[in-house]
């Protein structure tokens, strides 16, 4: 199943850092199968607000997704992004194949207390 690294980053000051990073990366998560899905794109916000952007990277699993982010290649790039931009990064499972959200609703159904 696949997974995804998600980051919401905020907006930063340019940096020869930031660039650095920019340029390394793709390098860094290559051999685990990851491909950037979403970056340096324009976002359109419908609800609620959403500052800063969003990068979203694609792995075939999870087991890629952690190996890339524990990896020395990617752990010795990540300082210049964290000295210079702050954000919120997850690590996300995607669903399988023919997903429903009949199941997910059920769940919600039952949670809810009887009157």
């Amino acid at each position: 199943m696949a997974a995804y690294v998600i980051a919401h980053l905020q907006e930063a000051a340019p940096h020869p850092e930031i660039a650095e990073y920019m340029e390394r990366i793709t390098g860094t998560f290559e051999p685990y199968g990851g491909r950037f899905l979403v970056h340096a794109t324009q976002h359109e916000v419908k609800e609620g607000s959403w500052p800063g952007h969003l990068v979203m990277i694609g792995f075939p699993g999870i087991a890629e997704a952690r190996a890339w982010w524990d990896s020395p290649a990617y752990q010795e790039i990540a300082p210049l992004r964290s000295r210079h931009i702050d954000g919120d990064i997850i690590l996300i499972e995607g669903v399988p194949e023919g997903y429903d959200p009949n199941g997910a609703a059920r769940a919600v159904r039952e949670s809810v207390p009887s009157e």
